[in-house]
C-alpha cells in the first residue's frame, strides 16, 4: 500500500539542494554560505511586492530555516500557541517525509515569534485534519529585526522526525509567507506555486534533497 500511496504525488517540480554545515562555536550556521530561493505569489508564480528568501541546512542535530522577508507593515496581534496564526502575516513551512502528501507537519512563526505546529493528515480528495496536540520537541524560533524587514529562523531537532536523514534522502516541502499590507489587502506567497490560495495542495511541493 505504501508503494501505491506514493504514487499519487507528480514528481517534484524543483528541488532545494539542503546541505549538511558543521555548526560555528556559538552554534550559528553559516547562512551567506547556503543557497537562497525567492518566494512568488502563490497562485501565478509573479513576483510579489515585497521579496522573501529562504535558506536550509541541516547537521547532525537538527533541521535549520532561515527567511529574510522585506516588510514595511506588520499585522499581528495573536500571542497564544496554536491560535490562528495564518490569519495575519506568517511565515509557514512544509515539510512530507515519505512524498505521498497524505501526512505532512505544518509550521508557522508570526512576526510577534508565536509558533503554530500541527500534523496535517491530507486525503488528497478535499479533506484535511490538523493535529494540533503534535508539538515537535525542543523546536527553537527566533524572529529579528533587519534593515527594511525581519529574519525568522526555525531549528527543529532531529528527533521529531520518523527517520535521520542521510546523504541522499528526498523529502517533498514548501515554503510560504502571509503578509498585509497598509491597505489591509492580504498577500500569499510560496516557493513552488499551488495555482490557488490553498497552501495545502502537496501535488505542488518542490523536493528538499539531503546532501553533503
Amino acid at each position: 500500500m505504501g508503494c501505491d500511496r506514493l504514487m499519487t504525488l507528480p514528481a517534484a517540480s524543483a528541488t532545494y539542494r539542503c546541505r549538511f554545515v558543521e555548526p560555528l562555536p556559538d552554534g550559528s550556521v553559516p547562512w551567506s554560505e547556503l543557497e537562497a530561493i525567492g518566494l512568488t505569489e502563490v497562485v501565478t508564480g509573479a513576483r510579489p511586492a515585497l521579496a522573501t528568501s529562504v535558506r536550509a541546512c541541516w547537521t547532525d542535530a537538527d533541521l535549520r530555516f532561515r527567511f529574510e522577508c522585506e516588510d514595511d507593515h506588520v499585522a499581528a496581534r495573536m500571542t497564544g500557541h496554536d491560535d490562528p496564526l495564518y490569519e495575519e502575516d506568517v511565515v509557514e513551512i512544509f515539510l512530507d517525509e515519505t512524498g505521498d502528501g497524505m501526512e505532512y507537519y505544518e509550521l508557522e512563526v508570526s512576526p510577534l515569534n508565536v509558533v503554530f505546529d500541527a500534523l496535517v493528515r491530507n486525503d488528497l480528495q478535499g479533506s484535511i485534519e490538523a493535529d494540533l496536540d503534535w508539538h515537535p520537541a525542543g523546536m527553537t524560533t527566533s524572529v529579528t529585526e533587519a534593515e527594511g524587514g525581519r529574519v525568522y529562523e526555525v531549528r527543529i531537532p532531529m528527533l521529531n522526525f520518523k527517520r535521520m536523514p542521510v546523504e541522499g534522502t528526498v523529502w517533498r516541502w514548501n515554503a510560504y509567507r502571509i503578509d498585509e499590507d497598509r491597505q489591509g489587502v492580504r498577500h500569499y506567497w510560496a516557493w513552488r506555486p499551488t495555482g490557488a490560495v490553498n497552501y495545502h495542495r502537496p501535488q505542488y511541493f518542490g523536493a528538499l534533497s539531503f546532501v553533503k
